[in-house]
């Protein structure tokens, strides 16, 4: 059995009725205070298990943080599960799912066992099986999904929930891929990230050679009194950028992330180097 707790009196209710399994959900998990009453409402009890859902908000650090509140106590049993993040503007998830965060938060522990909930990633039932499969590709350690006798009945999150038959269905269909690789895998995958490696160092090279021309811009604008923003620019970079991707058969929203942390990192370059103050 497995049940959410969000203040020392669940807790005490769970473990009094000797639920096997406790979990701190994402509002809780945003509230340092509230996850050190359930870390110290635990302190001693070695034996339990608690997962820690990610935060609400796109925050790493918060999601470490309440792991180590629990550590700190001696609660050695301790996993994540990764229900996604707020999502700003039109999303096709209820909650984006950001994986480079869980998979962040798996360099930092190891050791950590990592949870994948599909069913408040999507949202909906119909794209709960693409979601489940990347997680599954992702190495997590498993999957929350909700069921339900009669999902159309159920008193919330309806619309993503799956019968008990249809779930199992789900999982029949889920790829389990391998972990580790026989000497032939080894070597073939080696040479491939070999030429990725080469390709990573152009891509830095090139923009390294950009930002010394954003630079060079910057001392010009300052010279010449000209703003830094120019939003006509950044359109026809955007645009052309877009246009671009799709002949060349890349996602369109990878390509319009990049290009933006390019110009927030040009706009930050030209932005110094115009309120530097003369030698």
């Amino acid at each position: 059995t497995t049940v959410e707790v969000a203040t020392p009196k669940h807790v005490e209710e769970a473990l009094k009725h000797e639920v096997d399994i406790l979990w701190i959900g994402a509002r809780t998990t945003a509230n340092p205070f509230a996850v050190q009453d359930i870390a110290d409402s635990l302190q001693g009890n070695s034996k339990a298990i608690v997962l820690v859902k990610n935060p609400i908000n796109p925050d790493l650090m918060l999601w470490e943080g309440a792991l180590e509140r629990l550590l700190k106590v001696g609660i050695t049993n301790v996993g994540a599960i990764h229900r996604g993040f707020s999502k700003y503007g039109d999303s096709n998830f209820r909650n984006p799912p950001q994986w480079q965060i869980p998979i962040e938060l798996k360099q930092h522990f190891p050791e950590l066992t990592l949870i994948c909930d599909p069913s408040h990633i999507c949202g909906k039932r119909e794209t709960l099986f693409h979601v489940a499969q990347k997680a599954m590709d992702l190495d997590f350690d498993g999957l929350m999904i909700e069921s339900h006798l009669t999902p159309n009945l159920a008193w919330s999150d309806a619309q993503q929930q799956l019968t008990p038959s249809d779930l199992l269905v789900l999982l029949d269909k889920l790829v389990i891929r391998k972990g580790k690789l026989s000497p032939v895998l080894t070597s073939e995958i080696d040479k491939l990230r070999q030429k990725i490696n080469l390709l990573d160092s152009d891509l830095i090279d090139v923009l390294s050679k950009r930002m010394q021309m954003v630079a060079q811009l910057g001392k010009y604008k300052k010279t010449n009194q000209v703003q830094i923003l120019q939003p006509k620019r950044w359109e026809e970079i955007l645009n052309k950028s877009l246009e671009e991707a799709i002949e060349k058969g890349v996602g369109q929203d990878f390509i319009r992330n990049v290009f933006t942390e390019i110009h927030i990192e040009s706009i930050k370059l030209q932005s110094k180097i115009m309120n530097e103050e003369e030698k």
